[in-house]
């Protein structure tokens, strides 16, 4: 997955002087003994790591001069992102970590994110954070609680071997006239997904240019309800493949009875059609020149609810600013409730997502500064100084900002972070074996030939696991996409 589409591109001089006040964290004794702190990870944007230290290390280096920071680059981003070569295999980025923090100069730090985490953690690869916590009393207290029980339920035993000092969340946004025109109540947080269906079919309703629709998983253009269902089917486990990766799995009656579910919603205009060749798809986006946003389906005001980054409130907010400027737009007014979650696996979303998740390697040589450069980006003072990040928020809920909007900030950090449905996309995304892609897609044109009343949910169902184990017992680069791309959701 690609983060830094959330990052702003640089910090400010003046963020760097607001955390100088904690800048030595203890270590003034030797503060003119140099040393070298070395970090690696997946994702550093580039072998001198610019994109990271932007984003992580600035103020750290700014504070620690005797601290030199060498990052390790683990793997080739142009052989991890561009075309593979016919009977080549793409690299495993994880693998590649694995071998670089067992090498023989291996980094201190390592950045992962949840699924690497976990096996990092079950390789005995990690230290173990809780000791030098309690040895340096670090206090923790103030940070959201979803962000440290999901790190330190990855470990199965509740130890904690990383912290997180981002994260990026979404939330139900709502239009509360729509609400209140059909006397319907609002959302809440801790609803079920069921609960929330109730609340969107109670606010559908009308015809034509008057239709309002009362919930979709995204609102701009048409919604792909292949990826974007991966919301509410990833909280409930459901898996794609074997635990071998030989065949699917999704012959099954929770597939059966969760495709069956978002197409009756569908067919009942509850929600939007999901089919793009249906004419009233087509007439909703065309626009007329009389609205800005024909392509929003919630900034037009035909949806009562959807779901939202933390990032993308921005543009509700903007508009509504310059809605004297904006002909034919009439300013939403809107709130936030936290993502339905199921009975299955209460207070567990999909819509958070941990960001500079860090821990040390087991065989950090420099342990000491490893643990110095954790505790300070874990710190009031860094958060205070990331704090105006737009695009994600800080760890630290004293320094998450309230709106001027008063919106229910709750909701983007009542839940808890999904830490085993992400597993199955991570493998997906990470091209082990390029046709896992390929059987994996093939599930968006069969579930549009259920949508259009083609076939069955059963049956096509079924035919995406014959045609896809079809395709898993073939050899890996025989007659594929050597690595095609796809589009993983996000949370």
């Amino acid at each position: 997955m690609n983060m830094k589409k959330w990052i702003p591109a640089a910090l400010s001089t003046a963020l760097v002087a607001t955390a100088l006040a904690a800048c030595t964290d203890g270590d003034s004794a030797d503060s003119d003994t140099e040393r070298v702190l070395r970090i690696a990870s997946t994702t550093l944007g580039g072998d001198d790591g610019s994109w990271f230290r932007q984003q992580f290390t600035e103020i750290f280096e700014y504070a620690h001069k005797n601290i030199k920071l060498e990052f390790v680059p683990v793997v080739d981003e142009s052989i991890m992102y561009g075309p593979v070569k016919e009977g080549e295999e793409r690299p495993d980025p994880l693998v590649k970590l694995k071998e670089v923090m067992q090498g023989p100069n291996p980094p201190d730090v390592v950045m992962v994110d949840l699924p690497q985490m976990k096996e990092l953690i079950s390789e005995n690869l990690l230290k173990p954070l809780d000791p030098l916590i309690a040895k340096d009393k670090f206090d923790t207290s103030g940070i959201l609680p979803s962000v440290m029980e999901g790190l330190s339920s990855v470990s199965g035993d509740g130890k904690l071997y990383a912290l997180a000092p981002l994260f990026s969340s979404s939330a139900i946004v709502y239009n509360k006239k729509i609400f209140m025109d059909a006397g319907v109540e609002f959302p809440s947080d801790e609803m079920t997904w069921d609960q929330l269906f109730d609340l969107a079919r109670r606010v559908s309703g009308g015809e034509g240019e008057n239709q309002k629709w009362g919930f979709n998983f995204q609102s701009q253009g048409y919604s792909d309800i292949f990826e974007s269902s991966f919301m509410y089917t990833a909280p409930l486990g459901l898996e794609y493949f074997s635990e071998d990766k030989k065949s699917l799995a999704v012959d099954s009656e929770q597939w059966e009875a969760v495709w069956t579910k978002l197409i009756q919603l569908s067919k009942d205009k509850v929600m939007p059609s999901l089919d793009p060749n249906d004419p009233s798809s087509q007439m909703r986006f065309r626009g007329n020149g009389q609205n800005p946003f024909s392509y929003d389906d919630f900034m037009s005001g035909r949806l009562a609810m959807t779901i939202m980054n933390y990032g993308q409130l921005s543009q509700i907010d903007n508009a509504n600013k310059n809605a004297a400027n904006l002909t034919g737009y009439t300013p939403i007014e809107y709130d936030v409730a936290a993502l339905p979650t199921h009975p299955e696996n209460p207070g567990v979303a999909a819509g958070l997502t941990l960001y500079g998740i860090m821990g040390i390697n087991s065989k950090a040589g420099n342990e000491a500064d490893a643990w110095r450069f954790l505790k300070f980006i874990n710190g009031e003072d860094w958060a205070r100084a990331k704090s105006n990040n737009n695009y994600q928020l800080v760890s630290h809920k004293k320094y998450i900002k309230q709106p001027a909007n008063n919106l229910n900030m709750e909701a983007f950090f009542k839940n808890k972070p999904l830490t085993e449905g992400q597993t199955e996309m991570y493998w997906i995304y990470q091209q082990r074996n390029p046709n896992l892609i390929q059987a994996y897609t093939l599930g968006r044109q069969e579930l549009m030939s259920a949508i259009r009343g083609e076939k069955s949910v059963k049956e096509a169902l079924a035919a995406w696991k014959t045609q896809g184990d079809q395709l898993l017992s073939q050899p890996v680069n025989s007659g594929g996409s050597g690595g095609a791309a796809i589009a993983v959701p996000a949370g």
